[in-house]
């Protein structure tokens, strides 16, 4: 009995081994937990922010507002364009929800080069982990998988329930948010979780490249902010803009304007001229009315998907760089 009970216990360790959480993948959370934990809490938040905005939020907004008699006409014109208190809380976390979804590309892009490859790299605990079973093109292979895929879901969740809260609540917004506002725009479709994306390998690069966290970590910030700040600016020119022609202008539909201006009689555009049917200006500058280029609300998956697809070959292209770079400096084939 004893010859066999000893003959098990190796046998029971190993299969409870097979149990236990261990490899790359386990070894990258139980390192990052803290960061794990603080990007969980993150989403709860902003979750519970719009799921607040959309729900008990948008409830009582819309009640005072049936009190004051402004949605169905009987109460008075002056303050009906106002919102109340309940109001001004429902749109103080409109604003709170969108903007935590605006800004996690930044923090992701500052944590992915400060702490997840930066203050290893600076610490030596990279250099100690690719000396073992784990070579540095698996070391790096592991840190952009597993937190892509924590990212990719947390965002998708977040661009959910804000459009889940922005498509239930336009009597609420009364003309004060437009589609196309970058607080807007972006957290409504697939520009959340591209962003969040890139963020992720410009960090890493980052890391890579300084291989000191906090010059890393300020790095992956600024380089966010210059690739937010780019494809803001070229934004309504990915796709082709709607013109339109008038004698006498135009009224704001809620549309994007690209360019607006006056043409003459042969057809010339003038930019940024406005006659404003006075005499002088019209003849002086012989024109026969005002254009306008402009992107309707149609165009909103458009502009989205064309960003996207930048963003995602961007976010590749960091990628392969990192691993160019680390095999460089390694030496490692695989």
């Amino acid at each position: 009995m004893t010859a066999l009970a000893s003959a098990e216990a190796p046998a029971r360790k190993r299969s409870r081994s097979l149990y236990r959480p261990h490899g790359l993948t386990w070894a990258l959370l139980r390192v990052h937990r803290s960061a794990l934990w603080f990007w969980l809490l993150y989403v709860a938040v902003a979750a519970g922010v719009l799921l607040w905005a959309y729900g008990p939020g948008a409830t009582a907004a819309m009640d005072e507002l049936a009190a004051s008699g402004c949605r169905d006409g009987s109460g008075p014109d002056l303050g009906c364009d106002m919102l109340g208190p309940a109001g001004n809380r429902w749109d103080s976390g409109v604003v709170l929800g969108s903007l935590l979804v605006f800004f996690a590309p930044f923090l992701i892009a500052a944590w992915a080069g400060g702490s997840l490859i930066g203050r290893e790299l600076e610490d030596r605990t990279a250099q100690l982990a690719w000396t073992q079973s784990v070579s540095p093109v698996r070391w790096l292979a592991a840190k952009l998988a597993l937190p892509a895929v924590l990212i990719t879901a947390g965002m998708l969740l977040l661009t959910v329930l804000h459009r889940l809260m922005w498509s239930a609540t336009g009597e609420l917004r009364q003309g004060n948010y437009n589609w196309y506002d970058s607080q807007v725009f972006e957290p409504n479709g697939t520009l959340a979780t591209a962003y969040a994306l890139l963020g992720l390998a410009l960090g890493v690069l980052a890391g890579l490249v300084a291989r000191r966290s906090l010059p890393a970590l300020g790095v992956g910030i600024v380089g966010m902010g210059i690739v937010v700040q780019q494809l803001q600016s070229v934004r309504p020119h990915l796709w082709p803009a709607v013109t339109r022609t008038s004698a006498v202008g135009f009224e704001d539909d809620g549309s994007l304007t690209v360019a607006k201006g006056s043409y003459t009689s042969t057809g010339a555009r003038i930019p940024d001229l406005f006659c404003d049917d006075k005499a002088p200006c019209v003849a002086r500058h012989d024109v026969a009315g005002v254009y306008r280029d402009y992107h309707p609300a149609s165009h909103f998956w458009p502009l989205q998907l064309v960003e996207t697809g930048i963003l995602l070959a961007l976010a590749t292209v960091a990628a392969l760089i990192s691993f160019a770079l680390i095999r460089r400096r390694t030496g490692a084939a695989v």
